[in-house]
C-alpha cells in the first residue's frame, strides 16, 4: 500500500507552519515533508509532527532562503565549506526531526568542474553521515535555470561512482517530465536507485490528478515494481489545498 506524505512547503499554505502538520493527518496523509525547515526550531516542528502522528519523511540540505534563494551548493567549486558548514546544519535537524531522507541539492553549475566538486561532496557526505539516507534529484532548468543536476543518467552514474549504500534518487514525476517528456520511460529506467518519490501534475506543477501524467498507471508502476517508499504531494495548489484532495487514495 502506498505512503503519501504532504510538502508542507508548498501545500496548506493557508495556514501557519505548525497548524500544517494537523491539517494534513486530517486530509489523509500519513507523512510530511519540508523543503527549508530552518526557520523554525527543530523541537517545534518535532512535536507538531509527532502530535498529529505524521513522520517526517524530507529535508533538504540549506540554505534556508526558499523565496528566491540558492538551490543549493554542493556542485558549486570554491563553495565546499560553505557546502560541509550546511550539511551539518542539516543532519543536526534531520536527526532531531527524525527525517528519513536528506536531498542534498547541487546547485547552479556546469561543466567537469562541478561534476567532480559535487563528486567529491557527496563522497564526504556519505562518510559524514553514515546512518542518514541521503538523496540527489534531477531538476529541469526550465524552472530552475542553470541547475546542474538536471539529467537522470547524470545522476545515475554519480551514484555509481559514489557507490554508497547510503545514496539513492529522488525521483520526481513532475521533473521527469519535464526532462525526459516520458514519465514511465524515465521511471523504468531509474527504479531501482530510487529511495524517494514525489509528484505533481503536468503542465503547471499543479495537483496530480491535473495535466497529462497518467499517476493511476505511475501508481501502479510503482506498486508492481516493489517500491516501497513513500510518494510525496510537492505541488502548487491550484485553489484552496482542501478542495483539490480528490486525487489522494484513501486508506
Amino acid at each position: 500500500m502506498a505512503r503519501f506524505a504532504a510538502n508542507l512547503t508548498m501545500l496548506f499554505t493557508e495556514l501557519p507552519m505548525l497548524d500544517r502538520f494537523a491539517a494534513a493527518a486530517d486530509a489523509g496523509f500519513q507523512g510530511v515533508e519540508i523543503l527549508f525547515p530552518y526557520d523554525i526550531p527543530a523541537r517545534e516542528l518535532s512535536r507538531a509532527a509527532v502530535s498529529a502522528g505524521l513522520e517526517m519523511v524530507l529535508i533538504n540540505t540549506p540554505p534556508p532562503n526558499w523565496a528566491g534563494g540558492p538551490r543549493g551548493f554542493a556542485a558549486q567549486p570554491g563553495q565546499e565549506d560553505r557546502f560541509r558548514h550546511d550539511f551539518d546544519r542539516a543532519l543536526r535537524f534531520a536527526q532531531a526531526l527524525r527525517a528519513r531522507h536528506i536531498h542534498v541539492m547541487s546547485g547552479v553549475a556546469e561543466g567537469a568542474q562541478a561534476r567532480a566538486t559535487l563528486i567529491a561532496n557527496l563522497a564526504w557526505a556519505v562518510q559524514r553521515a553514515p546512518h542518514a539516507s541521503l538523496t540527489i534529484e534531477p531538476i529541469n532548468r526550465t524552472d530552475f535555470p542553470g541547475y546542474f543536476l538536471s539529467d537522470f543518467d547524470l545522476a545515475a552514474d554519480i551514484i555509481a561512482q559514489i557507490d554508497a549504500p547510503n545514496l539513492g534518487l529522488q525521483f520526481d514525476a513532475y521533473h521527469a517530465r519535464m526532462i525526459e517528456g516520458d514519465v514511465m520511460a524515465a521511471w523504468q529506467r531509474v527504479a531501482p536507485l530510487v529511495r524517494h518519490v514525489q509528484i505533481a501534475g503536468w503542465p503547471g506543477r499543479h495537483e496530480p490528478s491535473m495535466g497529462d501524467i497518467d499517476y493511476p498507471a505511475f501508481f501502479a508502476a510503482l506498486e508492481d515494481g516493489g517500491y516501497r517508499g513513500w510518494i510525496s504531494a510537492e505541488y502548487n495548489p491550484a485553489r484552496h489545498t482542501e478542495t483539490g484532495l480528490d486525487w489522494l487514495p484513501r486508506p
